[in-house]
């Protein structure tokens, strides 16, 4: 069977997919060095895809041009001037699928994503839960190329990637002598969000012991609450509206070590090959979205018998009166932090 030698990918959503979907293109033009991609998302995150061979980004615009049916067509009207012999739909929603069905009646093979939903929902119900690690959602996104008629094996491995410091970050990376750590403390949904007192405890704490704190993410209000933290020391430095995200994702790549939430900062920090201490709720890392080439042991969460009881965090998971996420202690942090260093 000949394979394809140029594939059109769809993940449109949200950050930490598409952060996790670079990471699997990286291995996959390592594997097939001649097969080109034409990765389509939104234009924020073109910055993952900068550096990766073969890949060519196609923005999609949900809100403007590719808005409703007649944007999708608009966009596979764009696309089929690409000349692409197949379409891996990574991302499987309604968007996604009208775009697949509108290749396929063109002739092109068309191969989509399996969220194994079933899974999911035995992993998260209160009753006869099934609590077993399931397949990572970056082997699912493998899984598709493999249907396309690719040998691809996952490499699961940090591959840091040193780049330049932005000119207006080297200030903060003046301290030559300190460990240099990111903290991703925010989330989409809050019952994934780690106490903010408790991090504020974890930050003072390292902020003492010669550790240098770079927190990211977020918009004005989380800006806000970053800045009061960075207000409490000299070695705490809010990222959050100073840089763009290409230039963030070269700050991660300068860290020690990154702490984030089950997130787009794990993934971001997976993207750039830095290990990273994560946060874990009310969602579970045997739901499959631990961060590429990170370890369970690197995650930090206690067992209790009601959680996981959502795959996405945007459920509360009562655990005998406290949230899940409040199970975690700032000790938990620090002591998990110092086994590192």
């Amino acid at each position: 069977m000949k394979l394809p030698s140029k594939i059109i990918v769809t993940r449109f959503s949200a950050m930490g997919d598409v952060a996790m979907v670079a990471s699997v293109l990286k291995d996959f033009v390592q594997q097939y060095p001649n097969v080109s991609i034409v990765m389509v998302s939104r234009p924020l995150f073109q910055a993952f895809f900068e550096g990766i061979p073969n890949v060519q980004f196609h923005p999609f615009y949900p809100k403007d041009k590719h808005k409703g049916l007649k944007g999708i067509i608009a966009l596979k009207k764009e696309l089929t001037v690409k000349q692409a012999d197949a379409v891996a739909d990574l991302h499987f929603n309604l968007r996604s699928r009208v775009l697949a069905t509108l290749f396929r009646c063109s002739g092109l093979k068309v191969k989509q994503l399996d969220k194994g939903r079933k899974e999911k929902k035995a992993l998260t119900r209160q009753q006869n839960r099934i609590l077993k690690q399931l397949k990572p959602t970056v082997e699912r996104y493998a899984d598709v190329f493999r249907a396309l008629g690719f040998e691809f094996e996952l490499q699961e491995k940090l591959r840091p990637l040193r780049l330049p410091l932005p000119n207006l970050a080297y200030a903060l990376f003046a301290n030559d002598q300190s460990k240099k750590i990111g903290i991703s403390p925010f989330a989409q949904h809050p019952y994934k969000v780690f106490p903010l007192g408790k991090m504020q405890d974890v930050m003072l704490y390292l902020s003492q012991n010669n550790y240098d704190i770079y927190i990211f993410g977020g918009g004005k209000i989380e800006q806000d609450q970053a800045e009061k933290w960075q207000s409490l020391s000299p070695n705490i430095h809010s990222t959050i509206g100073r840089f763009k995200l290409k230039e963030e994702l070269a700050i991660i790549s300068n860290l020690d070590l990154m702490i984030s939430m089950d997130s787009s900062g794990m993934h971001l920090a997976s993207l750039m090959g830095i290990r990273c201490l994560s946060i874990w709720g009310a969602t579970h890392p045997f739901a499959g979205f631990l961060g590429y080439g990170q370890s369970i042991v690197d995650c930090v969460q206690v067992d209790h018998p009601h959680r996981p009881n959502s795959i996405y965090g945007n459920k509360p998971c009562d655990c005998d009166g406290k949230e899940a996420i409040d199970l975690v202690t700032s000790e938990m942090i620090i002591s998990k932090i110092n086994q590192i260093f």
